[in-house]
């Protein structure tokens, strides 16, 4: 009996001591799964002054493949998926990144519901349409509208823009009370129409050989 006594106490005490060892950590929790691998985060686009990114993206390409284009401080860049109620010719100082912005007619071909929204492009002589893509500033001359600015359009969309006489002026129905009265401005025959102070500021800005690039992009 004692020996069983014994014998038992001491099946007591092996049972304790193997009660009280630490177990594995991998016995006591389960292995954690494997995290999956995270897409590469990619940065969104950005474009100074509230420009659309693709659009400005698209312009800065545009400069950045035509070496000879030489005047590189500024660069105008036109939204014209905005209405032309709103400020949609920029200019950008690109060293800064700093933008003034102004409000410019488009062609009456390219909005012949005069919506004040440019409905499609056209390079066609005739059409009375804006042209998009990019153009060069070049010579001054005085003309219907006084001193105004001839461009040269660069791509195949816009190279009838010499001979459209397709300039920058400005037009009575391009001045603010245009849109104060009506909701939009007056449509050009496909030229860069502005206020006469607009046009002033951006003739300033663009002289001699800046890029202007004009397009309607989502």
């Amino acid at each position: 009996m004692l020996r069983l006594g014994a014998a038992g106490a001491g099946g007591l005490l092996l049972s304790s001591t193997v009660a009280a060892q630490v177990l594995p950590t991998s016995i006591l929790s389960p292995s954690p799964l494997p995290v999956p691998p995270q897409p590469a985060t990619i940065a969104a686009p950005s474009a100074p002054g509230g420009i659309n990114p693709l659009l400005f993206s698209k312009a800065k390409a545009a400069l950045d493949s035509r070496p000879a284009i030489t005047q590189r401080d500024f660069i105008g860049v036109v939204d014209f998926a905005a209405s032309s109620a709103d400020p949609r010719f920029h200019v950008v100082h690109l060293p800064s990144g700093s933008v003034e912005s102004f409000r410019v007619a488009h062609g009456s071909g390219s909005d012949p519901a005069h919506t004040g929204f440019l409905d499609h492009f056209s390079n066609m002589p005739g059409s009375e349409a804006s042209s998009n893509g990019a153009y060069t500033t070049a010579d001054l001359y005085e003309g219907k509208y006084g001193l105004s600015m001839k461009v040269d359009g660069l791509d195949w969309t816009n190279n009838n823009a010499m001979a459209r006489a397709i300039v920058i002026h400005n037009a009575w129905y391009a001045e603010p009370e245009v849109v104060e009265q009506y909701g939009k401005l007056g449509r050009s025959q496909g030229c860069f129409a502005f206020s006469r102070k607009d046009q002033w500021a951006v003739m300033h800005r663009l002289s001699s050989g800046h890029m202007i690039y004009a397009d309607k992009v989502a």
